[in-house]
């Protein structure tokens, strides 16, 4: 085989492939359309029964027409003979031999017509079954694919939502490590400072009650006994002497 003929096997190949990928990516289309088709060929087929069955019905009709006119001619021949007419009685009877030819055929016209239409009719209800089914198996397959669908795109988002959330823990790990880190280290810090400044005296000191800005009830108690005695008693303090100015005096009105 030529190098030509290799290429144009594999431009076929991949052609047919290529095709392959395209049906099956729309086999759902196809099939509704396969089953569309399917649909118009039986309104046809019923279309050609409805036509056969027409026919079948003219065929009997002219077959009773000849019925009634070989019932005549047969009246017409008895009273013929009758009046010894032998001549007009075998033209009657010409005219009979005709009517009951065209009788047979009528006879074997119909039942062909009536073996045509059963064969029809059963085709048609066959069919009929048949894509029923067909129709029930593919709203089976739409759900499904569809539920496939579904599930794909549920378990596509599943395993996104698990990597995002993993990722998400992770950094949150990370800030909970910065931020105890960084606790520890201020808690080091104001412990050092505690021990190395006065922070750590001056909060001795005020316990012990002995700072000048502590409130304690020894404080306050040491106060008054340093006071002279003529300062505890409960005469009423002198206020000092405020001074009034002029712009504060209100004028009387009579």
């Amino acid at each position: 085989m030529s190098i030509l003929q290799k290429i144009l096997t594999l431009f076929r190949g991949t052609a047919h492939e290529a095709g392959q990928a395209v049906v099956d990516a729309n086999a759902l289309k196809i099939l509704d359309q396969e089953i569309r088709d399917a649909g118009t060929e039986l309104a046809r087929s019923k279309e050609e029964l409805t036509k056969v069955m027409a026919q079948r019905q003219l065929q009997a009709n002219r077959s009773k027409d000849r019925f009634a006119k070989k019932a005549e001619y047969e009246t017409y021949i008895a009273g013929a003979l009758r009046q010894g007419n032998e001549q007009l009685a075998r033209e009657v009877a010409e005219r009979l031999a005709t009517v009951e030819t065209d009788l047979k055929n009528d006879e074997q016209a119909i039942a062909s017509y009536d073996n045509s239409i059963n064969q029809l009719k059963t085709a048609i209800t066959a069919t009929e079954r048949k894509l029923a089914r067909v129709k029930q198996q593919v709203d089976t397959v739409k759900a499904t694919e569809a539920v496939q669908r579904a599930q794909t795109a549920v378990a596509s988002r599943h395993s996104g939502a698990n990597g995002k959330v993993t990722t998400a823990l992770d950094s949150l790990e990370r800030i909970q490590q910065r931020q105890a880190e960084r606790g520890a280290r201020l808690e080091a810090a104001a412990q050092l400072e505690s021990e190395t400044g006065d922070g750590d005296l001056n909060k001795r000191l005020e316990a012990a009650g002995l700072l000048p800005e502590s409130t304690s009830v020894d404080n306050i108690l040491e106060r008054f006994r340093e006071k002279p005695v003529q300062q505890l008693s409960h005469e009423p303090l002198s206020l000092p002497a405020v001074e009034v100015k002029e712009t504060d005096k209100v004028e009387r009105k009579d």
